[in-house]
């Protein structure tokens, strides 16, 4: 059985991912495996070089400010970006012999095609900002233009099969105990 967690930004899908890590589960980090292909994939670089334009890359390095102002610039430019990185991040995760994946927009990307059950982790907008703004830096603008790239809350908790509550009051190791315990 194949299983994948997910969750908006700021929902704390890493946090649960680091506990589930604990307890000897590895998990495949799709978003971290994105990141690799784009600093180190010949193809990728070529494709996204030819896709964003001159200064993609300087001296090898991925400008990341340029490809997210490309990226959130439409709807249009993050498909093809997509297009480009996704096919190598599904194929290295069926490679991987991983049964966990961490993939903050599964359902977006087709990747719950790849497991047979999808964890949604999801926390109050409010925390959620509070949360991408501290770990990011950024005014609560872009952390917002980062979440209505997602899917809702509501839509992925409704497509899921379970949901982990990561809101500071529901315990969320009683939570993983329980969805382990569910999935045996």
């Amino acid at each position: 059985m194949k299983i994948g967690i997910t969750g908006g930004i700021g929902s704390g899908k890493s946090y649960v991912c680091h506990k589930l890590a604990g307890r000897g589960i590895t998990v495949y980090d799709c978003d971290s495996a994105a990141k690799r292909f784009m600093r180190t994939s010949p193809a990728i670089m070529e494709s996204l070089t030819k896709l964003i334009g001159e200064g993609t890359y300087s001296e090898g390095r991925l400008d990341k400010a340029k490809v997210a102002a490309f990226l959130l610039a439409s709807e249009k430019n993050a498909k093809a970006i997509d297009a480009i990185v996704h096919p190598a991040v599904a194929e290295d995760f069926m490679q991987s012999g991983a049964r966990w994946m961490e993939c903050a927009i599964i359902y977006e990307s087709g990747f719950d095609r790849l497991v047979d059950v999808v964890v949604a982790v999801t926390a109050p907008e409010s925390l959620r900002l509070q949360r991408v703004m501290a770990r990011d830096g950024i005014t609560e603008a872009k952390a917002r233009e980062w979440m209505a790239r997602q899917l809702p809350q509501a839509e992925v908790e409704r497509r899921c099969d379970f949901t982990i509550i990561n809101d500071g009051c529901h315990d969320i190791d009683d939570q993983i105990d329980q969805l382990i315990n569910k999935l045996k």
